[in-house]
């Protein structure tokens, strides 16, 4: 089974990145203003390679300037939570893990509530408001969920799972109780919590670039180590991992990927629990295949939602949280059936 899943793997990714390809072109060129796929194509060689691309300026300044970032801005946010969420299964050793399991979520959406109801200018220029706090919210939870959980010098996962259930329980009680206390502010607060990319721009990628790609990087490097923790503690010790310390370095990789996305989109919900349970099905359970193939089915996953979310209501947006679920949720669920032995 291994060895069919190796061979499987040697052609899966280069088909992955063409499927990627594809879905940029194809973000690009759907809209109110219906473009060819290789007008966009155009476009983008142009500005990548600085060849005459041929097409009008109505045209280019469409694809490059308004849905160019938001297709490349989705397809970030979606790398960075299915990356994520391999992580945060892989650490806990459970399937059922995601990205917003230490109360990344909750934390991020108080912190944006409370902007939004305190009513203070939502952005400077090019620094968004809501989007700083959204990270520190999510950093802040996930950093006192660990301190909770922390006993004796050690972090248990069972106590550290609670801690951040317990937080996040808080966070959407407060939510809630300023939502209902602020009705004006409602609306905005809950298209906030659905997610969307409604404000995507190229300046927005360096909200989540300097967060993601690293903490991206480090959980890729740590494939092999990954592949080592789904045995038990003590084989992992044998084998010379320092379990406490490796567990809180990938934790913190993946919560901080996890925050970025979630401060530019929202709470946008199964894609860090689906897409590594979908790679793993075709590529096997190797972390060090699975990572960048994670990132990739993310992406995909993330800029066919936002295709969605834009195109099913006209005028205006579903928000892209809804898409997630509607297809997120029945494919879980028939990954849960298919895999039921071993879940239950």
């Amino acid at each position: 089974m291994l060895r069919q899943a190796q061979g499987r793997s040697r052609w899966v990714l280069p088909a992955a990145l063409l499927a990627l390809a594809g879905c940029v072109v194809l973000g690009a060129a759907i809209g109110p203003a219906g473009i060819a796929p290789g007008d966009v194509a155009a476009v983008i060689g142009a500005h990548v390679l600085g060849f005459d691309s041929g097409v009008d300026a109505a045209t280019d300044v469409i694809v490059w300037d308004i849905r160019l970032p938001r297709v490349l801005l989705a397809g970030l946010v979606g790398a960075s939570l299915g990356v994520s969420g391999a992580a945060y299964q892989g650490v806990f050793r459970n399937p059922l893990a995601d990205p917003y399991l230490l109360g990344v979520a909750s934390g991020a959406g108080l912190a944006a509530t409370v902007v939004i109801v305190l009513e203070v200018p939502l952005d400077y220029g090019r620094v968004s408001v809501i989007t700083l706090a959204a990270f520190a919210g999510a950093l802040a939870a996930v950093v006192l969920a660990y301190a909770l959980a922390r006993i004796a010098g050690h972090t248990p996962t069972t106590t550290l799972i609670l801690a951040g259930v317990a937080l996040s329980s808080i966070a959407v009680s407060l939510i809630s109780y300023l939502m209902l206390v602020n009705r004006e502010s409602s609306l905005t607060i809950l298209n906030w919590l659905l997610g969307g990319f409604n404000n995507a721009g190229w300046y927005r990628m360096w909200y989540i670039l300097p967060y993601a790609l690293p903490a991206a990087a480090f959980i890729y490097l740590h494939g092999r180590v990954l592949n080592v923790l789904q045995l038990d503690e003590h084989q992992a010790r044998q084998l010379g991992v320092n379990v406490e310390r490796t567990r809180a370095l990938l934790l913190l990789a993946a919560s901080l990927a996890a925050a970025a996305a979630v401060a530019v989109a929202g709470i946008v919900g199964f894609v860090g629990l689906v897409a590594p349970h979908a790679v793993r099905m075709i590529a096997g359970p190797d972390y060090r295949r699975l990572l960048p193939l994670v990132a990739v089915a993310g992406a995909c996953f993330m800029i066919l939602a936002d295709i969605g979310a834009r195109t099913l209501v006209r005028p205006g947006e579903v928000p892209v949280g809804v898409i997630t679920a509607v297809f997120g949720a029945p494919f879980f669920l028939y990954l849960l059936r298919r895999q039921k032995k071993a879940f239950f």
